[in-house]
């Protein structure tokens, strides 16, 4: 009884840990592009967290930050723009197609690909008639073929 008084005062006190900040937006719109935002930009401290769903105090910086320039009037393009160029790249989840990026949006085609030769390499291996053949010569052959016959008439 005592463990599952502990399991529920702890299952009740793990809530406060998770991120409440309210903000006040003039427009509704605004609102919905702060929870789009702060979805899709990356905490430079917690590095797999988005700073919607980070306590890092640098993502409670960034989200008022975010909150403000939304407020200015400040385009997506605007923050995201401004984020990375703070921050670098890192700090977007879908970072942009550049030459210091290539490499992450080529390596999932290139991996795929190089699979899908392998599976093919292997399956068309294994149909090639002979392939399981180890190469017997003719005396083995001949070998062979009267131990099957002899098989054959002990049955």
């Amino acid at each position: 009884m005592r463990q599952l008084i502990c399991l529920l005062a702890f299952l009740l006190t793990s809530s406060a840990y998770g991120v409440i900040e309210t903000y006040e937006f003039s427009e509704p719109e605004l609102e919905q592009r702060y929870r789009q935002l702060s979805a899709e930009l990356r905490c430079p401290k917690c590095q797999n967290q988005n700073i919607a769903d980070s306590n890092a105090p640098i993502s409670q910086d960034l989200r008022k930050l975010l909150y403000e320039q939304l407020e200015e009037g400040a385009s997506d393009q605007e923050i995201l723009d401004h984020m990375v160029a703070r921050y670098g790249e890192f700090v977007r989840y879908r970072p942009r197609f550049s030459g210091a990026t290539i490499a992450l949006w080529v390596a999932p085609f290139v991996l795929l690909l190089l699979g899908i030769f392998m599976v093919v390499g292997t399956l068309r291996s294994r149909r090639k008639p002979g392939a399981d053949d180890p190469g017997l010569d003719a005396a083995e052959r001949q070998r062979l073929e009267e131990l099957m016959q002899r098989v054959e008439q002990d049955k």
